[in-house]
């Protein structure tokens, strides 16, 4: 996930990858999820993304679903809850 390391010594994304702005929840504040390589149905899916952030501390998941369509890929993913 770009913008998860803070001492990563290259943190812009890699032009040639594609990206969800994650929104909402634990990991808001401009993190993107790199989803290159991700057919539509894995992308319609979401994701669920381990987090210390969430209700459940660590080892707990927050899930983040499509939260707009923009054609046939999403480009955002919002937060719907967090699960053990």
């Amino acid at each position: 996930m770009y913008g998860a390391d803070p001492d990563d010594p290259d943190p812009g994304p890699v032009p040639s990858h594609d990206y969800v702005e994650l929104v909402g929840g634990p990991l808001d504040g401009g993190r993107l999820l790199d989803v290159t390589g991700w057919s539509p149905l894995e992308r319609a899916d979401g994701v669920l993304l381990m987090s210390e952030r969430g209700a459940f501390g660590p080892g707990g998941r927050c899930a983040y679903e499509p939260a707009e369509i923009d054609g046939v890929y999403p480009s955002r993913f919002g937060w719907r809850g967090d699960v053990p």
